[in-house]
């Protein structure tokens, strides 16, 4: 069974977030319409994850569609940090919804608020469904498609997400050959560069400024390993 079949299946890139008197948001591909008539949506999110337990108590989540031009950065603050720990919505532009949740705005082209209505057991995760009680589009950008975010950004992917693969570090390292994330799996490629960051292709990571962190963890460069 060869399980790269699965990685052709299309997803997008999301910041869900839920909560009232204290929120959260998180990065999700699994998102989609359900039916029209009413419209609903569903999300798959893991049960360990902070957003997860917010859903539970508040039966609401919003969710920002990310443009292809959102930085590393931002995924990185909502993807790979806890909200159990950190304010993910420091310097981060928002406003409240309809439901009371928060709502991310920057590098978002369109949003959705829902009211949930079902939930799935799906053993990792639970699938929420939601009534869309609002709705709005913020710009005419493209939005970020999954492979756009991999294949282009060179971003990675939680282990808590529905699409983790367990062999996706080691197959990383071996289309690319330079400096891996030991926190995160990010891989720096020279030839790329790092332009959310200023950072121009061509650059050597070792040229790399000392105050250069990973862009989607945040990590320090003495926190990378040179890909073999």
């Amino acid at each position: 069974m060869n399980l790269e079949a699965l990685h052709k299946i299309s997803y997008g890139v999301y910041i869900v977030t839920s909560g009232k008197d204290r929120c959260n948001g998180q990065i999700a591909n699994t998102v989609f319409q359900v039916t029209s008539q009413p419209e609903t949506l569903a999300v798959c999110i893991n049960k360990q994850n902070f957003t997860h337990e917010l859903i539970k108590q508040t039966n609401v989540f919003a969710v920002s569609v990310l443009s292809k031009n959102a930085p590393l950065k931002l995924i990185g603050g909502f993807g790979f940090r806890c909200g159990r720990d950190v304010d993910k919505f420091e310097g981060v532009n928002f406003r409240i919804g309809k439901t009371g949740t928060r709502i991310v705005l920057d590098d978002s082209i369109a949003y959705m608020e829902t009211e949930v209505t079902k939930e799935v057991d799906a053993g990792t995760h639970t699938l929420f469904i939601g009534k869309v009680v609002d709705a709005e589009i913020l710009n005419s950008e493209e939005p970020m498609t999954y492979a756009y975010y991999r294949e282009t950004k060179r971003g990675t992917t939680p282990s808590s997400a529905p699409t983790y693969s367990k062999t996706e570090t080691a197959q990383e390292g071996k289309r690319m050959d330079k400096y891996r994330c030991t926190v995160c799996g990010y891989i720096y490629d020279p030839e790329n560069g790092d332009p959310d960051s200023g950072v121009k292709p061509e650059t050597p990571f070792e040229e790399l400024p000392e105050s250069w962190v990973c862009p989607i963890c945040g990590a320090t460069k003495d926190q990378f390993e040179k890909v073999e």
